[in-house]
């Protein structure tokens, strides 16, 4: 039977619909958002792999592009692989919600959103993180949940929940945050150079937000929900637990507290955890494989207990890092420049045994991304892209297109950037940043905006101010916590949270949080961004010795560009007919066969009258703008021009005031004194004086070379 729940949400209506669709996924609801409608399914697998270690989660998120009236581009008028968005929106909900399942738990669950229609006032990714919590708890899967998401923006000094694009337009914090009622668990921003205190605001002003979507979850939790499953779990006995305790502890300890290298390190540890693995493999012997790969499976689950035991005593009881650093200290940092002649702007930022080398490319404005989503924007002119290949933590592996994390990663590096990136009419390019890691041992991501930054000066991209990233950790024991700076890769994977501040010196740029624990403070949150404001402050000192601003000019390899407005009605005439205009004066211009040729000048004509030219030689794009000039140049009346005589005949001459544009100069108009035929004045090629005596009726200019003689 259909039930219809309602609330008001800062005057919205959010409005749940359950039992009428999608009936046999084990959870579903239908959530309209004023128009904004998503469908949400969960479903879990019949059995668990309970000899796996992790927990396999799928969170989608589906974009139709019905759902805003578009159809798909491209020759398969379908929907194919996610977009960027939609993968950024499947890992945003992912993120908070994979830790409310139980830490044991190894049944497979599939979350699905299906955004049907898109109200771009109304957050469709908002709107999917609600009913993806909602169809998860009202369904027989275990989930401590619900958590709830809201995105916060800030006009003239006012906080916002999910503003809309308007409001965001003219919002300098563009903030997503999310968790449950007691606590926040997932953060990502941008920002314009927002400060620390009202960053902070910003969050606990949305967590009171979240805590209304919690409680209407709840409502409808407690009226529709079902009796959670009992799930198949690993028994691991005391015994067992106290034996690889024994065998294990002491000469890990050792291990993890030893001083060599990261790959060094980690061999040590995990040679130390396979002795114990084997040696309990070789006490069994007797049992069958079945058996056997139980027991070693449950030995691997108490040897990570123990590991992650002994790293929280390291650093919350004897407070020392695994590389000896102190709690707030960063690894040591080198920079340089200019290390790839051929490229617009080239930088490397190393961190410890993290590096990222970041090359900048500048393009003609047409060299757009094209966008085909749900959003309202349909092209974007500044991306960085985050490549990370396996040997940079010296592993082998798959080699393909971009996964989730490298979107993600890339994603949280442009929104930083972005922030200082001069205007279009300020700096009229496309502008791509790579970031290649070329070693990793933890906040690489953060690196990368390090690298872009200067990589970005380096190539003459005049920003506003030089970025900088910092990865902030946090290990907590019962009541006591302890919050690092510029985590590594062991204290990311064994530590708390991952919090990411990347921003100015004026300010925060971005954010972005993951924990593993189900909540975190707000003291927790304040000190961390405090922390994470004294670390990024020496960062770009580092960047600022190496290069204190950008660069005047350009490299001589990129294009070099002008710009100047026409009149928006002549840029037909630019065109010309097919075309036929505009490929003559690329030809021409820049002397080539074809206008796909390398060497071939770019123009953009824009609709409000702007014309764009590109080339690295900067003759060749002078010429072109004479002649783009020459074609909307207009002839005012009783202006007198140099032109060039071109044709001679017996009632006058045809003079060239400039390309595309003549005029007859009568035979009655060639001199003061009578002529009795134009040859004897004139002749083709000479350059004569003559003055505008404006169009006929028919069109056609008329010249008086007799009017311009003084």
């Amino acid at each position: 039977m259909k039930k219809v729940f309602e609330l008001d949400f800062r005057g919205r209506k959010i409005i749940v619909e359950h039992g009428e669709l999608a009936k046999q996924a084990h959870g579903a609801v239908l959530v309209r958002y004023g128009d904004t409608v998503v469908l949400s399914t969960a479903v879990v697998s019949k059995n668990a792999n309970i000899l796996s270690d992790f927990f396999p989660l799928m969170v989608l998120y589906q974009e139709k592009l019905y759902s805003v009236g578009k159809i798909p581009g491209g020759f398969i008028k379908r929907e194919g692989r996610p977009t960027e968005n939609a993968t950024l929106a499947a890992r945003m909900i992912d993120r908070p919600m994979r830790p409310m399942f139980p830490e044991n738990f190894r049944n497979e669950v599939q979350v699905v959103n299906t955004i049907l229609s898109v109200d771009q006032d109304n957050s469709p990714e908002m709107t999917a993180m609600f009913g993806s919590s909602l169809a998860t708890c009202i369904s027989k899967i275990p989930f401590d949940g619900p958590i709830a998401g809201v995105k916060v923006g800030r006009v003239n000094g006012e906080f916002i929940i999910n503003p809309t694009v308007e409001q965001l337009e003219q919002s300098d914090i563009d903030l997503t945050v999310a968790g449950t009622k007691d606590a926040i668990n997932m953060v990502e921003s941008g920002a314009s150079e927002v400060s620390e205190d009202d960053m902070l605001e910003a969050l606990m002003f949305g967590h009171e937000a979240i805590k209304e979507l919690c409680e209407f979850e709840q409502k409808i939790i407690d009226e529709i929900g079902e009796t959670k499953m009992e799930y198949e779990v690993l028994d691991i006995t005391d015994d067992l637990r106290d034996k690889v305790d024994i065998l294990l502890r002491e000469d890990l300890s050792k291990a993890m507290h030893s001083d060599l290298e990261k790959l060094a390190k980690y061999e040590l540890i995990e040679s130390t955890k396979e002795n114990v693995v084997e040696k309990i493999k070789e006490e069994n012997l007797d049992l069958d494989n079945d058996e056997l790969n139980v027991l070693l499976t449950k030995v691997k689950l108490v040897i990570a207990d123990i590991e992650y035991d002994i790293f929280r005593n390291i650093v919350v009881k004897e407070h020392t890092r695994a590389d000896g650093r102190k709690m707030d200290e960063i690894r040591p940092l080198s920079t340089d420049i200019d290390l790839l002649p051929r490229t617009h702007g080239s930088a490397l930022f190393t961190r410890g045994q993290t590096q990222a080398l970041g090359v900048v490319t500048l393009g003609a404005l047409g060299e757009h991304q094209i966008l085909d989503g749900l959003g309202i924007e349909d092209e974007k002119r500044f991306m960085l892209h985050y490549n990370f290949p396996q040997f940079s933590v010296g592993e082998t592996g798959r080699y393909g297109a971009p996964g989730r994390r490298e979107v993600g990663h890339g994603a949280l590096g442009e929104r930083a950037l972005a922030q200082v990136i001069p205007s279009e009419e300020e700096f009229p390019y496309t502008i791509r940043v790579v970031s290649e890691i070329l070693e990793s041992n933890g906040s690489s991501s953060q690196a990368s905006i390090c690298a872009g930054c200067m990589a970005l000066m380096a190539a003459g991209v005049p920003i506003k101010a030089p970025v900088a990233g910092i990865a902030m950790g946090l290990i907590t024991s019962g009541e006591d916590y302890t919050i690092l700076t510029d985590i590594q890769g062991m204290e990311d994977h064994l530590g708390d949270m991952d919090f990411k501040v990347a921003g100015t010196e004026k300010g925060i740029c971005a954010l972005q949080m993951d924990i593993k624990i189900k909540g975190i403070t707000k003291q927790i949150l304040k000190e961390a961004l405090a922390q994470a404001k004294v670390a990024r402050l020496q960062i770009l000192d580092v960047i600022k010795n190496q290069i204190a601003e950008p660069r005047k000019e350009v490299s001589k390899y990129a294009p070099k560009t002008l710009t100047f407005m026409i009149d928006p009605n002549k840029i037909k005439d630019v065109i010309g007919k097919g075309g036929e205009m505009i490929t003559k004066i690329i030809l021409e211009a820049s002397g080539v066969d074809t206008v796909t040729d390398v060497n071939a000048v770019k123009v953009d004509l824009e609709d409000d009258g702007r014309v764009i030219i590109y080339h690295t030689n900067q003759e060749i794009i002078n010429k072109t703008a004479e002649m783009i000039k020459d074609i909307v140049r207009t002839v005012e009346d009783g202006a007198i021009y140099s032109g060039k005589v071109v044709k001679v005949e017996d009632f006058g001459c045809f003079v060239e005031l400039w390309p595309g544009t003549e005029g007859l100069v009568h035979v009655s108009h060639l001199a003061k004194e009578r002529v009795e035929h134009p040859s004897d004045v004139v002749k083709v090629g000479d350059e004569i004086l003559v003055k505008s005596l404006g169009y006929d009726k028919r069109g056609r200019l008329n010249l008086s070379r007799k009017e311009a003689i003084k």
